[in-house]
């Protein structure tokens, strides 16, 4: 199945990915800040300046709402931009374009035009990059229509979702996790796509479902080790996209489990676990042996001292604690 090294890191998986869509169509370019001499700031677009040259590797001046507007533009135009954003928590700067224009333009143009662009942006906290520097805004993107939401969690989904990514007609958000760049995993070749829409099963389980997406999938299956030791055997999913969302997945798994955990590193109000909770809870209620229990970030701004930090985002230990609630056990027992 797989072309090329039999393991690579997160990071050099979406460089794979850029690279070969750029080889298989002209018509793909990158712009971004620091994306082109600088490599990126977290050295994803590593060489790709001097393959493709100035002009599909284009570095931006700091203006996040202009060259996401020029970004949609060119894919009107008929061209595949691929933005990249530093990080997510500037996205916020070039929303009135993410939200006013590439979300709508096919549905107020009647299907007359198209924004197939890809706007990927790192995010997630554990840095100690404090509180303007330190989002995971899954929610606020997933929440409008016409955008398409991808969350991958390993090298193998982040190079074959964004394949698919580029090759989509529609506006899709990408969100990496800055923790995950160094994650190493096989990948894919250049053929091997990931569809959006399908989620995927990262360990079996019959006593809990519990899902996660990014980086805290990888904190949910450490939960689940630590679970495994006590007998309590839990299964975990990574729904992969958010838009689409592969609900039948989620809620076969909880009819059978009839019970589920949701992590998120977003906040709780309003956020993807609750999101995700009220899907189930239509779907799976009559299966349900216990209320489906939410993993958050905590309600605050990110603070910036690490111990501090540490305490406000999913641990494994919190969704260890969300399992045995909805267990109905004590900690430990």
């Amino acid at each position: 199945m797989s072309d090329g090294p039999a393991e690579v890191t997160y990071r050099d998986a979406l460089n794979q990915a850029l690279r070969e869509e750029m080889q298989r169509d002209d018509g793909v370019f990158l712009m971004g800040e620091d994306i082109g001499r600088f490599d990126g700031a977290f050295k994803v677009t590593r060489g790709l300046l001097d393959e493709f040259g100035e002009q599909r590797v284009v570095d931006t001046p700091i203006t996040e709402a202009g060259f996401t507007g020029l970004g949609i533009g060119a894919a009107m135009a008929g061209l595949r931009p691929v933005i990249e954003i530093m990080t997510v928590n500037f996205a916020l700067v070039a929303m009135d374009q993410i939200v006013s224009n590439a979300s709508k333009i096919h549905y107020m143009f009647g299907g007359q035009a198209t924004v197939p662009m890809v706007i990927r942006m790192p995010g997630g906290a554990g840095h100690q990059l404090s509180a303007q520097h330190s989002h995971s805004l899954e929610a606020m993107f997933t929440h409008v229509p016409g955008l398409k939401v991808v969350v991958p969690a390993t090298p193998e989904d982040a190079k074959g979702l964004l394949k698919t990514a580029i090759r989509d007609d529609d506006p899709v958000i990408f969100l990496e996790s800055e923790g995950l760049y160094g994650k190493k995993g096989p990948v894919g070749g250049e053929d091997d796509l990931v569809p959006f829409g399908q989620a995927v099963v990262r360990r079996p389980g019959r006593d809990c479902t519990v899902i996660a997406h990014s980086r805290m999938v990888w904190v949910a299956l450490a939960a689940a080790e630590d679970l495994a030791a006590q007998g309590i055997d839990v299964e975990v999913i990574d729904p992969r996209t958010f838009r689409p969302l592969d609900l039948d997945t989620l809620a076969e798994s909880v009819r059978r489990t009839s019970r589920a955990v949701v992590v998120d590193e977003g906040w709780p109000e309003c956020g993807i676990a609750a999101g995700v909770a009220t899907h189930l809870y239509e779907a799976c209620f009559d299966w349900l042996d216990a209320p489906i229990a939410r993993v958050n970030s905590a309600d605050v701004p990110m603070p910036y001292a690490r111990n501090l930090e540490q305490a406000a985002i999913p641990q494994a230990s919190d969704v260890v604690a969300a399992v045995h609630a909805a267990l109905g056990r004590e900690a430990g027992a």
